[in-house]
């Protein structure tokens, strides 16, 4: 499979972990499709991803909508463009909140982006996939993934879902030549991760660079990786309990 022609989409691909996840794909010779919802943010990775002299393309779409879930889809048949290897990184970082205190209706945005359209997306693209009987999917989980905690019900329960959902899909496709596994970072500093925390959050010596995890999603997605699906890797970095 080394002469097949890799596209890949990562969604929240304009900043932190997906771009980051966008830039070392392009460095490695990978088509890149970048979606979000910041038009100018978007434009400008796009720009940036093709001064490594591969394809670049960028949708804005909000992945918590059917809507927007149809657009990134519609987008990529007018282009031509058949994906096979999506990483859905997409996710809402909601402040600490106790579920009493908690609006059900950004309790439901956070389902709605960080798992159900992590969801829908994949079954969008797997029927071609299955056609080039070759495909890699990455499901960007998290160390809270592993545990819940107070005040973090609505992430933590999408990233165990992730969990869930990438062991179930890789033992479903695995014989159509597609492999799915799952990362799990720990703290890493983004944009996202200070917009929820704080700028004091990542003042420590346990955060990890957003490079990190994208040299361990370039592996996945390579011809090295051949024999892991299925697989939920903790990235926990410094971060590590064993480790503080």
């Amino acid at each position: 499979m080394t002469d097949i022609e890799k596209t890949a989409l990562v969604t929240g691909g304009s900043r932190g972990i997906g771009k980051a996840i966008a830039k070392d794909f392009s460095k490695n010779g990978i088509d890149v499709v970048v979606t979000g919802r910041d038009k100018d943010r978007l434009r400008d990775t796009a720009k940036e991803l093709e001064t490594y002299g591969n394809n670049a393309y960028w949708i804005d779409a909000d992945l918590g909508t059917d809507t927007g879930v149809t657009r990134i889809f519609d987008f990529l048949k007018g282009e031509n463009l058949e994906v096979n290897i999506l990483v859905n990184n997409a996710a809402i970082i909601h402040l600490s909140t106790s579920l009493i205190d908690f609006d059900m209706e950004n309790w439901q945005e956070v389902i709605n982006v960080n798992l159900i359209g992590a969801v829908k997306i994949t079954k969008l693209l797997l029927p071609g996939m299955v056609s080039q009987n070759y495909g890699k999917v990455i499901n960007i989980s998290s160390i809270g993934g592993r545990k819940g905690a107070a005040g973090r019900s609505a992430y933590r329960v999408t990233k165990a879902g992730l969990i869930s959902f990438t062991e179930s899909l890789a033992a479903e496709v695995k014989s159509s030549g597609i492999d799915v596994n799952c990362v799990c970072p720990g703290s890493v500093v983004t944009e996202g991760y200070v917009e929820a925390f704080g700028p004091q959050s990542i003042e420590n010596d346990h955060m990890m660079d957003p490079s990190e995890i994208a040299t361990l999603c370039s592996f996945l997605v390579s011809e090295n990786s051949s024999a892991v699906t299925g697989a939920i890797i903790d990235a926990y970095g410094p971060s590590n309990p064993l480790f503080r």
